[in-house]
């Protein structure tokens, strides 16, 4: 697993990952010994590498930057990868991008006009990330949570379908990157129904509830 972005989303996808006994390439838009601390954290399975290096070890690389940040992509390294999009646009962070406001695109769409030769599946940018850590069950547990995904490639969402359940969820199929909206920012399936910031541990939320939660998205 590469991973393109180490913050709070990041590194717990990737604490989850190694885990289930991933090995995972970090990397951030510094240099990769500022990420010493996060790999003596994670431990063996885990190490250090440019952005570039980390898009190109991964089977599937997990992209998770500001939006603002997608100009500074390796697209070159990302061609033929299938990328988990986790990324959350937010105007006050990433300054206003007229085809987000107006929702002509989703940030998914826009993401693969910058890596365009990549397969996107969009994943975990719903979820608080002491509930990602928190609620991960084994297969078979009755209290399994689940995550939607969304994306346009029957391969790529199998793939990305089975990581997310190799460490710990159920997922809902989203559809398309066109109806990734549906578990954008603010809207009924993010954040809310694994509960409030406040209880760390959160809650789990089971397939129907994910589905319910999609279906009543509105824009």
């Amino acid at each position: 697993m590469g991973f393109i972005g180490s913050g709070n989303i990041g590194s717990a996808v990737a604490r989850l990952a190694i885990e289930a006994g991933h090995q995972v390439v970090l990397s951030n838009s510094r240099r990769p010994e500022t990420l010493a601390d996060t790999v003596a954290d994670l431990g063996p399975r885990a190490s250090a590498a440019t952005s570039g290096e980390a898009a190109a070890v991964g089977d599937i690389v997990v992209v998770t930057v500001p939006v603002k940040a997608f100009p500074n992509l390796p697209a070159a390294s990302l061609a033929g990868k299938t990328v988990i999009d986790t990324c959350n646009y937010g105007p006050e962070r990433d300054g206003h991008i007229p085809e987000l406001d107006s929702e002509s695109l989703t940030s998914s769409e826009l993401l693969l006009r910058y890596i365009p030769d990549a397969v996107l599946v969009k994943a975990f940018n719903n979820i608080f990330f002491k509930h990602l850590l928190s609620l991960a069950r084994p297969a078979g547990a009755a209290d399994r949570s689940y995550l939607p995904i969304a994306g346009d490639s029957v391969p790529a969402k199998a793939a990305v379908t089975e990581f997310i359940e190799s460490v710990g969820y159920g997922v809902v199929d989203a559809g398309p990157l066109a109806d990734s909206w549906r578990q954008a920012t603010g809207t009924p399936v993010w954040g809310t129904p694994y509960g409030p910031y406040s209880d760390e541990k959160g809650r789990p939320v089971d397939e129907d509830a994910i589905r319910a939660a999609l279906a009543a998205a509105t824009r």
